[in-house]
């Protein structure tokens, strides 16, 4: 098997079985894993009856769903998806392409934000900020859809099990491995995340990087961020 997917989730409900009816019908030879963190909201159902290959579950920390989806993958390229992210139609090829290639090679899409029916300037803006951030950042995030080699994940020491910052913390470690891969493709992905709080999400989003490298533990950033998804 050449790619694995894996998706954490935390109470995602109904919305989430489109997204992952859409994912299987468009990468049908791929493994898909969705790592529930413990929702009790009918998510790991609707994983079920959209046809996923594995639904797992463990304690909702982002970090230690990814890292139990990776221990379980069987793909020589794993991908690290959020589920209010789409993949475009090319990404199977290109995907495909880097697993066949082998080596430690990891990186991320660009990112491009659907804007949410009646966003004003103030979200606009700030999705805007955040599109134009994907098209040259060293460390990508983790709704640029990050991907590694099996090869990749196992010489940087694996996914951290961190409750926030363990995207910025696992391509840091990547980055010592290898030089990143920016696909020439764009991931759709949500702007939910804005809605109600676009001011404050957006000053996590900025400051949180900087306040996590100057030693801020993630169980802090986390209490401060909530559980907005």
């Amino acid at each position: 098997m050449l790619v694995s997917v894996i998706i954490p989730t935390f109470k995602e409900g109904l919305e989430i079985e489109s997204f992952l009816k859409r994912l299987v019908r468009a990468f049908p030879d791929w493994q898909t894993i969705l790592v529930d963190g413990n929702s009790r909201d009918g998510t790991v159902e609707q994983a079920h009856l959209a046809g996923v290959d594995d639904v797992l579950e463990c304690e909702p920390s982002r970090g230690a769903q990814m890292k139990l989806g990776a221990d379980y993958a069987k793909g020589k390229l794993l991908l690290f998806l959020h589920a209010d992210s789409h993949l475009p139609e090319e990404a199977g090829a290109m995907l495909e392409g880097v697993a066949r290639r082998g080596g430690k090679a990891w990186g991320a899409f660009r990112l491009r934000h659907n804007i949410p029916e009646g966003a004003g300037f103030l979200m606009r803006f700030l999705l805007g900020t955040a599109d134009w951030r994907s098209k040259g950042n060293r460390i990508p995030y983790g709704d640029q859809g990050i991907f590694c080699t099996r090869e990749a994940f196992e010489a940087c020491g694996g996914m951290p099990e961190q409750a926030l910052m363990e995207d910025i913390e696992f391509a840091c470690r990547l980055r010592k491995v290898s030089a990143m891969i920016r696909l020439p493709a764009t991931l759709r992905g949500s702007g939910r995340r804005f809605l109600g709080r676009p001011f404050r999400s957006s000053l996590c989003w900025h400051s949180f990087p900087i306040l996590y490298r100057l030693g801020v533990s993630p169980e802090r950033l986390a209490r401060w961020y909530g559980h907005a998804r």
